[in-house]
């Protein structure tokens, strides 16, 4: 994952922030703010949106690396492997 600097990291958390605040959350609050956002201010051409969609997926896959796999681990130790 291409992290943001130090400095602009204070101003993103602003953002992060107030989603917290509206209580955003992944039954339809997400998909519906990251649509609209690509709609109406991402270039409508072939590379933005390519570019906007590897976005995407590469936050899938930081999640999935930094969040669901240690989850996951934690989860085969308490229980056991298949």
């Amino acid at each position: 994952m291409p992290y943001i600097k130090k400095a602009e990291r204070f101003d993103m958390g602003k953002i992060v922030q107030k989603m917290a605040d509206f209580e955003v959350c992944a039954n339809g609050d997400l998909n519906y703010i990251l649509f609209k956002y690509c709609k109406y201010f991402i270039p409508q051409n072939y590379n933005s949106i390519k570019n906007y969609l590897g976005e995407l997926n590469e936050c899938v896959e930081e999640i999935r690396r930094r969040l669901l796999t240690p989850y996951e681990d934690n989860k085969i130790k308490e229980n056991g492997d298949i």
